[in-house]
This record gives C-alpha cells, structure tokens and sequence, in this order.
C-alpha cells in the first residue's frame, strides 16, 4: 500500500473543490440532525446536501413518516438552509428504494465533481471532514476515497476494536497492485462516508441499480480494475457503529453474502472468509491482553452467528422466498 502523504498533489480537482453530499434519509433520528449541523459548517462546505427522504406509502399515496418527532427533525434539518450550503429534499417512495439506484438517482441531481456519499447515522467527528476527504483527489489516479468511522461511547470493547481494525490510524490507497496481499480489502469502500470523482462514477454507470448490500463495493472493485487508486483518508471522521443483537449479525452477513453471491464475477476471485478469521483471532487476542474473559464467550457468538448467516447467504438459492425474506435485514430487496 501507498501511504496517502507521498501522493503526487498534480490534478485537474481544485483545492476549493464543487462537493455535493448525497444522503439517504429514512425516519431521521438525532443522528442526522447532528449530521447535517455539521456539514454545514464544514471548513470546506458542500455546495448543496442532497437528501433522499424514504417515505411510507399509504393506500398509493406519500406520507412523511408518521412519527411527529422524526417531522420535527427533517423540518429542523432544512430549516438550515443557507446560500453557502443549499439543501434540498427529494422524496423516494419505500418500494422504490434500492441501495445503488437511489444513490444514483441522487447523483443524477449532481453536477458537483466530487459526490459524497453519506449514511444518515455517520456524525461528522469534526469540521475537516470534508476537507480531509476529498484531500486525496489531489491524485488524479483516485477515483474514491472513505473515511475513518469511530465508535460511539456506548459501542463496547469488541465493536470498539473492530472498528480500529478495519478503519487504522493511517492513510492510505489501493491499487490492484496490492490485491495478492490485501484480498477483498482492496475494494473495501463503505457509502457511510465515502467520496468519488464523478467523471469516473459516471463513466462507469454509478452504482449497480438491484443490489441489497456492498453497493459501494462493487463500483470500488469496477474502479481498481479500471487503473484507478482508492484511498483511506483516515483524518476525515465520523463516528458511526452499531450494536446488533445475535440475530442481526447473522442477517447483515447473510446479506453481505447474497451480494458477493450474486456479483461473483468480482468477489469470487478474493476470499473474505480470510479476513473474517483475521479479525476474530486479534479480536480474541485483544481480549486476552485486555483481561477482559468474560467477554470472550459474547465474541464467540458473535462470530458464530456472522459465520452461519455468511454462508446461509452463500447459498441463498435453496430457500424459498419467504425465508429469504426471513433471513435477509432488507426483506424488501426479495419482493
């Protein structure tokens, strides 16, 4: 890997890039009125923040989402509307919605040359987020770039190192020259704070429109073996986690399979059990050094259940539907 600090600063992208921030929003949360506070006051700000409102659909109708206090945010989000920052919102029915396709619709509303693309639960750790995203396409061979994703307080210590495990201290990018020793890492991109040159997004035909996970993947995978670099900025931050019961795990990797399974073309030459097996033994040895024991039986589990849900979605086609849908943390994908 390239460290990120020895880049060529030679490219067409100017300092003061055109960013547009493209969001998909569904029954906002304080999240994303923390999100969007902070975007706004961005060091370097979007020039427009472009959020894709999933909404429910009552007897063929749209409605906004019934909740009063999920209202109240998305009326107190574009009351921060100004001439230095526009934002604007675009309804997408719930049926509609897809990963890659509504993402692609928002960048069809984009004429910016740096898309960025954002999860509504990723918290802007400071005001350089944008600064130290787009801070890579400074090298015209980066066609993407992500940033760093730390953990909420509350996180705990497993979720807390796996964060640290996938997501270093250091910068750096990724060429296909480093697929024989990064495996599926060289196309790791996460849409939860990531940003791409748009020419190149558009030259390779956005995100794939029907995929129920690794959207961002994918195209990260289209751009390597296209020549283009992918760079980690880890000074751009937010902080974004999860704590997903046993249940969830198995269907957030049962998806995470279904996806690799259905794009075999691009994940079937890289293992990513591999890199699973990595995390869970430096995960057990960090646990280890830690002394914390009585933690280990919960990653135990934890692994257990990401591995059963792993391979139930490699093999998805035996089920009938209606356990898909089951199985699957985006049962709407199977309709």
């Amino acid at each position: 890997m390239m460290d990120a600090d020895t880049l060529d600063n030679k490219s067409e992208i100017r300092k003061e890039a055109f960013v547009d921030v493209i969001i998909p929003v569904y029954k906002p949360d304080v999240k994303c009125k923390l999100l969007v506070e902070r975007l706004v006051k961005q060091s370097i700000k979007p020039n427009r923040i472009i959020i894709l409102h999933t909404v429910e659909e009552v007897s063929g109708k749209s409605l906004l989402a019934p909740n009063k206090k999920t209202e109240d945010i998305m009326d107190y989000v574009m009351s921060l509307n100004t001439s230095g920052c526009k934002i604007q919102r675009f309804e997408i029915k719930k049926s509609e919605f897809d990963h890659g396709g509504t993402r692609n619709y928002g960048a069809s509303l984009s004429r910016a040359e740096i898309l960025v693309f954002m999860t509504q639960d990723a918290v802007p750790a400071d005001a350089n987020l944008i600064k130290y995203l787009i801070e890579p396409f400074h090298d015209p061979r980066v066609a993407a770039s992500y940033g760093r994703q730390l953990t909420m307080p509350k996180s705990g210590m497993i979720e807390s190192y796996t964060r640290r495990f996938n997501y270093p201290e250091k910068s750096y990018t990724k060429t296909l020259d480093d697929l024989p020793e990064l495996g599926i890492k060289t196309y790791f991109c996460s849409n939860v704070c990531a940003a791409y040159r748009k020419s190149v997004y558009d030259s390779l035909g956005g995100f794939v429109d029907k995929t129920i996970f690794n959207e961002d993947m994918i195209m990260a995978a289209g751009m390597i073996h296209e020549g283009y670099a992918i760079a980690y900025s880890a000074k751009a931050r937010v902080y974004h986690s999860h704590v997903y019961t046993y249940i969830q795990q198995f269907k957030r990797n049962f998806d995470l399979a279904v996806s690799q399974k259905q794009y075999s073309h691009i994940f079937s030459t890289v293992k990513s059990e591999d890199e699973g097996i990595k995390l869970v033994v430096q995960t057990l040895e960090y646990l280890i050094d830690k002394k914390q024991f009585l933690l280990i039986p919960d990653l135990i589990l934890q692994s257990g259940f990401k591995y059963l849900g792993y391979k139930a979605g490699k093999n998805y086609e035996i089920f009938p539907l209606q356990m898909r849908k089951k199985l699957s943390m985006n049962p709407s994908f199977w309709k």
